[in-house]
């Protein structure tokens, strides 16, 4: 594949940019489709948005995402937060929006609306979340890990985690382009690293409460795959993207809930981790695809099989940070979910097990729903 194809033309698109739009604002509507990928496109509105209610239902072909049958295909886009456009700037704006049939139901892929349901109905618990979204560059031609050579391994893993300097990073234009687009969108990201397999990097967003813990880490994903689009990068969020002695690919899940972050909150903390090792088995099932490649028991991870806490260990299902144990408050880490988990799943399933179940809602059985 010639380069020309894989990278964009930015500086000659730059001038274009700065062409008056004549009061016009460019809305980016994404979704999530059928295979956990991101899917947009663009709307022109007459006027600047301030307010949710003011952006239109829009609809897209589902045939073509695979969320609807070709006799049946028109699936709907309903906006349900929108950010600033860090590639557009000025008035534009970027749209999440969930997906519904024509019948008035949620589309089966839409796992935010049963999430938005639990978040709603335990709100008093005041749910915090911050996840840590690892990810590995891949060269777009031919697939292999963006930066080693080619037929060849680099060094054996050390000195890449949290790494300085050229050998021991790679593509961190990248990473620092995507940091700044996130902040200009309003993302609340808190952070990145270099992670232990070379041109594997980390992110994190949180802590968000409720149901924008969710949309923003898929905003987050949105602007890292548009930004790596520029720079000639394919990002892949599979958790085990080499085989052999090489670290996967995770979305650390910590959680706290306003009782945990509170003087005594420990007796909370153990209280939780008590109910997710009797639910092990339904939260692995939504722990993203693949995870049975990456939960080993090495590389820093528990097996998969088997349920494990502990204070400061890395190898452990749930690990309680060593000044969290200390202070006997904060919060804790869940270690099992996969890189390519959909966060609406996880954290929704996370407030079922451990703030309690309600009627209309079951994170486990929605997902069933997708897999039929």
């Amino acid at each position: 594949m010639p380069e020309i194809s894989i990278l964009e033309h930015t500086t000659t698109l730059a001038k274009y940019m700065d062409l008056d739009q004549r009061g016009k604002v460019l809305a980016e509507y994404i979704w999530i489709d059928s295979e956990g990928s991101i899917r947009s496109k663009c709307k022109t509105l007459s006027k600047k948005v301030t307010d949710i209610s003011q952006l239109p239902e829009w609809n897209f072909d589902g045939s073509s995402t695979g969320q609807a049958p070709g006799h049946n295909s028109d699936v709907y886009l309903r906006p349900v937060a929108y950010y600033p456009d860090p590639f557009r700037k000025g008035d534009n704006i970027i749209v999440l929006t969930e997906c519904w049939n024509n019948d008035g139901t949620p589309n089966k892929f839409n796992h935010r609306h049963e999430s938005s349901k639990l978040m709603a109905a335990h709100a008093k618990e005041e749910v915090w979340f911050g996840l840590e979204q690892e990810y590995t560059l891949l060269d777009p031609v031919d697939g292999s890990i963006y930066g080693w050579p080619k037929g060849g391994f680099p060094a054996p893993q050390g000195p890449y985690y949290c790494g300085v300097g050229t050998g021991k990073v790679f593509a961190r234009d990248v990473i620092e382009a995507h940091y700044r687009a996130c902040l200009h969108a309003g993302i609340n990201i808190s952070g990145i690293n270099a992670e232990v397999m070379p041109s594997q990097w980390e992110f994190q967003v949180g802590p968000c409460e409720g149901i924008e813990m969710g949309d923003h880490l898929w905003v987050a994903r949105y602007l890292l795959d548009r930004v790596a689009e520029e720079f000639g990068v394919k990002v892949t969020l599979h958790p085990k993207p080499l085989k052999g002695d090489w670290n996967g690919a995770g979305c650390h899940t910590n959680v706290s809930t306003v009782a945990m972050r509170k003087p005594g909150g420990m007796k909370y903390i153990e209280s939780a981790i008590e109910k997710l090792s009797k639910r092990h088995k339904e939260h692995m099932s939504l722990y993203g695809s693949d995870n049975d490649q990456r939960l080993t028991g090495r590389h820093e991870t528990a097996s998969m099989e088997s349920f494990s806490y502990g204070v400061a260990n890395r190898g452990a299902s749930i690990r309680i940070p060593r000044s969290v144990q200390a202070e006997g408050y904060g919060y804790f880490e869940d270690r099992r979910p996969a890189s390519n988990i959909d966060p609406y799943l996880v954290t929704g399933i996370m407030v079922e097990t451990i703030c309690g179940s309600i009627p209309d809602a079951d994170m486990y059985k929605e997902f069933q729903r997708e897999s039929a």
